[in-house]
């Protein structure tokens, strides 16, 4: 039996660096990694793909050199075998640098191996039991099994596996049409695969506004990518070399063949094997582990972390996740910090990628709040226009009673760095006309956020 003020289950975002604040205030620290330092965000999420998403932007670049004025000798061709070599030598660099740091710290013992709850203060490792007063969950999660059919003898790809391809697919079929499979869907039609994705909903990433939607749906097509939406059949099935897709759409055919099948349906978190129940800790119907607004769950003293709580999906959500519950230990009496305080961002990084902040139209709408909406295109946005890149718009929405901002969306060049811009605006509650107070630089895309604002009009008014 070993005695630790505190374990840590996992290495993603909120695990390692939590263990350094525990740590630097005195604390004693044992922080458990069952497989890959990092988690998913070093290991096959964002360090992986976005290394592979700047492949690919090369690629679409270079091929549209000329309308630069640049003239690149012979056809762009891609070669898999490096563009892999290069994702994984910088996943690796990234995932020995945080296992040697972690290693260095003083009050820190880092243990590998599976972590199972004994009871709700010790947990096992192999053969050792460790406990602790508080124990802090954050095992992220993994790609989600399919729900629908999939006839036996058929091999599909995950978001994990896709980045393990050596040799470019002829025509990938994706089954998702979210977030990560466009990404996926963009990078693999820029490599040169024929792409197809089909999608059970009536259009792609459906959470967002609709004339986000479709602007990206316009975008894909004319890239060349084909898109089946409205697929409710859907079903994987052997048709002699290839994977057969059933999408019966309102058109096209009903099956869609193709030589390589991403399921690209969602995650699920790493909770059904770390013994929770021994430990009084009950999941949802979806795995997650209920949290309260600081992160603690049912038992006092086990907190979970990251995005097995299920409240954020995304790397910067899980050090957020860290920051509440390190500064709700360590901070005193003054420092409550709750997670529904936080105003939700993030991005999809699509070419250009899709940069959001805060409320969609429907979600503020249903605050029963009159709103006016702020929007221009990228065509008339100066840093697009020099830059050759003219996809998309920027939409604010604002509540007309408060003046104060509710959500922004920026699909455009820089729109994942634009919408930062607003963070502090919409968590301070800051009336517009005190947003657009301030100097922005030019020529840059946020810069035209504050004109935006200038130029707002009743929803009803608007295409939003």
């Amino acid at each position: 039996m070993r005695r630790f003020d505190a374990l840590i289950i996992g290495t993603g975002q909120a695990g390692p660096a939590l263990a350094a604040r525990l740590a630097a205030a005195g604390q004693t620290v044992c922080i458990i990694e069952r497989q890959a330092f990092g988690g998913t965000c070093v290991n096959n999420g964002c360090t992986p793909t976005k290394a592979m998403v700047a492949s690919a932007y090369v690629a679409h670049l270079a091929r549209r050199a000329a309308e630069y004025g640049v003239t690149v000798p012979g056809p762009v061709t891609v070669d898999m075998a490096r563009i892999k070599a290069r994702k994984d030598a910088i996943v690796e660099k990234s995932r020995n640098g945080l296992a040697r740091w972690l290693r260095s710290l003083e009050g820190v013992t880092v243990m590998q191996g599976h972590a199972r709850f004994v009871d709700s203060r010790s947990v096992s490792v192999g053969h050792d039991v460790l406990q602790a007063d508080r124990v802090f969950i954050n095992v992220g999660g993994r790609a989600a099994q399919p729900a629908f059919p999939v006839s036996s003898g058929v091999e599909y790809l995950t978001s994990e596996t896709m980045m393990q391809l050596a040799t470019l697919p002829e025509h990938l079929v994706i089954v998702g049409g979210s977030y990560v499979g466009l990404e996926f869907g963009q990078m693999f039609r820029r490599f040169g695969s024929r792409v197809t994705i089909v999608e059970m909903g009536p259009r792609l990433i459906g959470r967002e506004d609709r004339d986000v939607s479709i602007a990206v749906q316009d975008m894909l097509r004319a890239e060349g990518i084909g898109l089946r939406v409205e697929a409710k059949c859907i079903a994987l099935e052997k048709r002699g070399a290839q994977i057969g897709v059933s999408a019966q759409c309102a058109e096209g055919p009903p099956v869609v063949l193709g030589s390589h099948v991403l399921v690209a349906v969602g995650r699920t978190p790493n909770t059904d094997d770390l013994g929770l129940d021994r430990a009084g800790i009950r999941t949802d119907a979806h795995g997650f582990i209920p949290v309260n607004d600081e992160l603690e769950t049912e038992i006092p003293g086990i907190y979970a972390l990251g995005d097995c709580n299920g409240r954020g999906a995304f790397t910067h959500t899980a050090y957020n996740d860290y920051e509440i519950v390190a500064d709700n230990l360590l901070g005193g009496a003054g420092a409550k910090r709750k997670v529904t305080e936080r105003v939700a961002i993030y991005a999809l990084f699509t070419d250009p990628p899709l940069g959001r902040l805060g409320l969609t139209v429907e979600q503020a709408k249903a605050s029963g709040a009159q709103l006016l909406i702020g929007k221009r295109p990228m065509t008339r946005v100066a840093r697009a226009v020099e830059k050759g890149e003219t996809t998309g718009f920027m939409k604010v929405i604002v509540d007309a009673g408060s003046r104060r901002i509710k959500g922004v969306a920026v699909l455009g060049p820089g729109g994942d760095e634009a919408v930062q811009s607003l963070v502090d605006a919409v968590q301070q509650g800051l009336r517009i006309d005190d947003v657009r107070k301030g100097v922005r630089i030019h020529p840059t895309v946020g810069e035209l956020l504050p004109t935006v604002l200038e130029e707002l009009r009743p929803l009803e008014d608007s295409d939003a």
